[in-house]
């Protein structure tokens, strides 16, 4: 059963009530949102912005699902770089009430596939928090390896905050 599927217009309600029902939950985890994200203005804004960007090549925005075809969260190739590059960075997260389940390790695995294969890229990278032990985890699950340590990388809850790197390469490179 896959897990991830494109992120839709139509994922907005869905989307909009789970953020505000894991607002607690991903706080410690994520930048600090106006109070217009945790709308369905806000998120609509948000999936239609990810779409455009999706159309532009620049991303590839999807949701994670449960086992029921529930929302759980998103997970996304962020800042596709093209020509000589050919990567891009992923980022995740799961709604309150979806972690622990395999949801993460399962959508991350999917995503790798769609970036080798799909979209053609030759290399992930990712960052977690140094604390964020269940992200590395599920990182490392798909074989992503640590490469260093970004410091003062990413405001997160309204500190900028270490991060952990990962980087996994295509197959064909490994």
């Amino acid at each position: 059963m896959t897990v991830i599927r494109p992120l839709d217009l139509a994922d907005v309600p869905a989307l909009t009530e789970l953020v505000l029902t894991s607002r607690e939950h991903l706080a410690p985890w994520e930048p600090a949102r106006p109070e217009r994200f945790y709308t369905e203005e806000g998120q609509r804004e948000m999936v239609r912005l990810a779409l455009a960007e999706r159309h532009g090549g620049r991303m590839g925005p999807y949701v994670v699902t449960d086992e029921r075809g529930r929302i759980a969260g998103r997970i996304t190739l962020n800042n596709i770089v093209r020509g000589a590059g050919q990567y891009a960075s992923v980022g995740y997260w799961l709604g309150a009430g979806f972690t622990g389940r395999g949801l993460a390790t399962r959508a991350v695995a999917e995503l790798s596939d769609l970036a080798f294969g799909k979209w053609q890229l030759h290399r992930l990278e990712a960052g977690t928090l140094l604390h964020n032990l269940a992200s590395q985890q599920v990182l490392e699950r798909n074989g992503f390896q640590r490469y260093g340590l970004a410091r003062k990388y990413v405001m997160i809850a309204g500190t900028y905050q270490d991060h952990q790197l990962y980087e996994l390469l295509s197959p064909d490179l490994r």
